[in-house]
């Protein structure tokens, strides 16, 4: 009994996807599945929560397969059988195949199923397109250079103030007040406390097995989302009853009501919400973690600080009480390569889910 529950998963789904595939000599990556249900959940979680180690969940797939499939094992994890990419190569070529690895999250309940990385075809397109321009052309950037500058000021003045600070605690409030400014429009306050406690819930149970029992991360994080759903919700109520604000305000929520598809007919009260939703979560951790890693390789790199410190200060050193534009932010090459070092340093998102609805054969596999 013992050795058949060891082996359940790798029976269950192996058998049926081999012999539902279109060529007759079709493999897998190697590796194992695991429990029922439970996969190798545990064995990743003593990997990532309690050893610390995340690499070495993947080394010791390497020690006990070699570099078989290219840099592919398969593996039962969050509920679902997975194949875990690890080789540069391989994950070079699932994140340029858009349209065989669709973005997804495993638990698409606790981000919304009618999120940006739940849309499929066309609206998916619409959506992106969308968040897209809010974020990424020139007058969008140099709009939130704007807003996002004051309270990162004062952020600064009250850490020199208090000395020593815990850098990962207020990054991360500081992140969460500038979305919570340029999505929502919403100041500091008791909602967006109770917001920041929320989606950290949210985010715990997005990582965790999918037992919606009380008592467990999944269960918790389900009861987050009903929150956040109502916070959001009240909002969109607020903002229908006084539509004339909303040039004034021009924050994502607002383009987001106004988006329309190719019918001309207005995205759902729940498909508003539930991007509002899924891009907090894409952009508030990865964002905190990026700004804490700078914080400590700046201190652990005093020269590079300093290098930084004098371009910063070349370029904004004479706009005394002026805020610095997304055309200066622009010319700041070496503060450009501080980013991008940082990012690749740190490697601040641990995976990235994809889902293959279709069969892909790559390198044999």
């Amino acid at each position: 009994m013992v050795a058949i529950a060891w082996w359940w998963n790798d029976l269950r789904y192996v058998t049926s996807l081999v012999s539902r595939s279109t060529t007759s000599d079709a493999k897998l990556p190697p590796g194992h599945m695991g429990l029922p249900f439970f996969g190798e959940i545990f064995s990743f979680l003593w990997y990532f929560k309690i050893l610390r180690r995340p690499d070495d969940f993947i080394n010791s797939k390497r020690r006990r397969y070699g570099d078989g499939g290219g840099g592919m094992y398969r593996t039962h994890l969050f509920g679902y059988p997975a194949i875990i990419a690890w080789s540069p190569a391989v994950i070079k070529f699932v994140l340029q195949s858009d349209h065989l690895f669709p973005y997804s999250w495993p638990n698409s309940e606790l981000v919304g199923y009618k999120s940006l990385s739940a849309a499929q075809g066309e609206r998916h397109i619409q959506l992106r397109r969308f968040v897209s321009a809010q974020v990424n052309q020139p007058s969008a950037l140099q709009r939130i250079a704007l807003l996002a500058q004051p309270r990162m000021v004062e952020s600064l003045r009250l850490w020199a103030l208090k000395g020593t600070v815990t850098a990962f605690d207020e990054v991360r409030r500081l992140t969460f007040e500038n979305i919570g400014k340029l999505f929502i429009s919403m100041e500091p306050g008791p909602v967006l406390d109770t917001m920041v406690h929320c989606f950290v819930g949210l985010l715990k149970g997005a990582r965790a097995q999918p037992i919606n029992f009380p008592g467990t991360a999944y269960y918790y994080a389900l009861q987050c989302r009903k929150k956040l759903v109502a916070i959001f919700r009240k909002e969109l109520e607020k903002r229908k009853e006084n539509e004339s604000e909303s040039q004034t305000r021009n924050d994502l929520m607002d383009g987001l009501m106004q988006v329309k598809d190719e019918d001309g007919n207005k995205l759902s009260e729940e498909e508003v919400v539930d991007t509002m939703i899924g891009l907090v979560v894409a952009g508030y951790e990865p964002s905190a973690l990026a700004s804490m890693w700078a914080i400590y390789y700046l201190a652990k790199f005093p020269m590079v600080l300093q290098k930084l410190r004098e371009e910063n200060m070349a370029i904004g050193g004479n706009k005394i009480g002026e805020l610095i534009t997304s055309n200066d932010v622009s010319k700041m090459k070496y503060t450009n390569k501080v980013v991008e070092e940082t990012l690749r340093m740190a490697n601040i998102s641990a995976f990235i889910f994809r889902s293959g609805d279709e069969e892909v054969e790559y390198q044999g596999m």
